[in-house]
């Protein structure tokens, strides 16, 4: 099997400067179901890795237990409020309106529960979209892996080791590019399976191993800027395969230039968020 390097030049012939004639719908409407009582942070840095990586407009919708916190510390993203259980967790029945988003993101600090796994399963199965599951997102498909199946628009699974464990049907004893690829091609998605050196499988059966990064983005957080950089890359329309590949790049990237400014046992995902912007600074369309 052939794994191919990601290079800072295939991200960039990838990516795109902004148009000159644009506006806020121009780079997609996202939505982000993130967040419950005990997970407020989550929500937080999912609904920035997307404001930071252009998106136009970026809906987060949690539960409305934690809204006036996560109000009080976001500006830019709009809210949609969700009702939530005796666990301030999204409510089962409670799912949210899909319609006009150019990608879904599901997962980031959303617990475990009922009505959780049914908000997700409904997401994959009829959302009319790109959709990227993170974290309990891809919990959530523990025992329901058939749902990916019947979904209409591609689906982008971004689990680390663990989570991955919880929903693989593949031998363990495979090396992990083929055990990747292996389940992407089954359940025809793309998989971003998270560690050092990052993979990417695509269910055309091509595998990418990301480059960038280092030890001190290993904390609570991080991931949840990753799914939130993708969210934003689908939805200005960078195709799955390629968001994942550009996503798992640039998130690494911005890590990479936090621990040499700040070294890794400082550096926070907060310091990964600020140099974004410096990461995708060289798509400028011109000097201002």
């Amino acid at each position: 099997m052939r794994v191919q390097d990601t290079t800072e030049q295939l991200v960039f012939s990838i990516l795109r400067p902004r148009e000159p004639e644009s506006d806020k719908n121009t780079y997609g409407r996202v939505l982000a179901v993130c967040g419950c009582r005990d997970y407020i942070g989550a929500p937080y840095f999912a609904a920035m890795g997307a404001v930071r990586t252009g998106s136009g407009i970026v809906t987060l919708a949690v539960p409305e237990c934690i809204y006036p916190i996560l109000a009080g510390k976001l500006n830019e993203p709009t809210f949609l409020r969700l009702a939530y259980d005796e666990n301030g967790r999204i409510a089962k029945g409670c799912l949210p309106e899909l319609g006009r988003r150019a990608a879904i993101l599901a997962g980031p600090g959303l617990g475990l529960g009922e009505g959780v796994t049914d908000t997700v399963c409904h997401i994959v199965a009829h959302a009319h979209c790109p959709v990227i599951l993170d974290a309990d997102g891809i919990n959530a498909l523990a025992g329901h892996i058939d749902v990916l199946e019947r979904a209409e628009h591609p689906v982008v699974l971004t689990p680390h080791r663990a989570e991955f464990a919880r929903i693989c049907d593949e031998s363990p004893e495979l090396p992990p590019a083929e055990m990747a690829a292996a389940f992407a091609q089954r359940h025809r998605c793309v998989l971003l399976l998270k560690g050092h050196r990052t993979l990417i499988a695509a269910p055309d059966g091509r595998v990418y191993r990301n480059t960038t990064g280092n030890p001190g983005m290993a904390k609570g957080g991080s991931g949840d800027i990753l799914s939130g950089v993708i969210l934003s890359l689908l939805g200005q329309g960078i195709p799955p395969v390629e968001a994942a590949v550009c996503g798992a790049y640039l998130h690494g990237r911005a890590g990479d230039f936090a621990a040499n400014e700040i070294g890794e046992y400082g550096m926070t995902p907060s310091d990964m968020l600020a140099y974004l912007p410096q990461v995708l600074k060289p798509l400028n369309s011109r000097v201002w």
